[in-house]
């Protein structure tokens, strides 16, 4: 069983910058596609991105340019690299652990999910 912990949530002012980990236990990571995705209130969980095992990295529209994906497999731990911070990027945050067929990315495993508040 695989379990995956968040951290680095927390309260930053618009254009500022925050740095999301994930570290996972169980199954073999260094073969695993990560991804992390994010819930508004309100809003149904959307995919912020995803970074396969060879460490290619995907990005929602909504991101592209502002958010970086980054693993280290000796650490077990996928990073989510924000920068640019809108408002609009209030959400809470979840690290997933799942798999690709073809070009579709599916979830398996979560974690607890990390707030993050933008707002000044």
């Amino acid at each position: 069983q695989v379990q995956l912990v968040e951290s680095g949530g927390g309260l930053v002012q618009p254009g500022g910058s925050l740095r999301l980990s994930c570290v996972a236990s169980g199954g073999i990571f260094r073969l695993a596609s990560m991804a992390w995705y994010r819930q508004a209130p309100g809003k149904e969980r959307e995919l912020v991105g995803t970074v396969t095992s060879g460490f290619s990295p995907n990005y929602a529209d909504s991101v592209k340019g502002r958010f970086t994906i980054s693993r280290d497999n000796a650490k077990k731990t996928v990073y989510l690299e924000m920068n640019m911070l809108k408002p609009e990027d209030t959400a809470v945050y979840y690290c997933n652990q799942g798999r690709y067929s073809g070009s579709t990315y599916y979830p398996v495993y979560w974690g607890q999910g990390t707030q993050v508040t933008v707002s000044s």
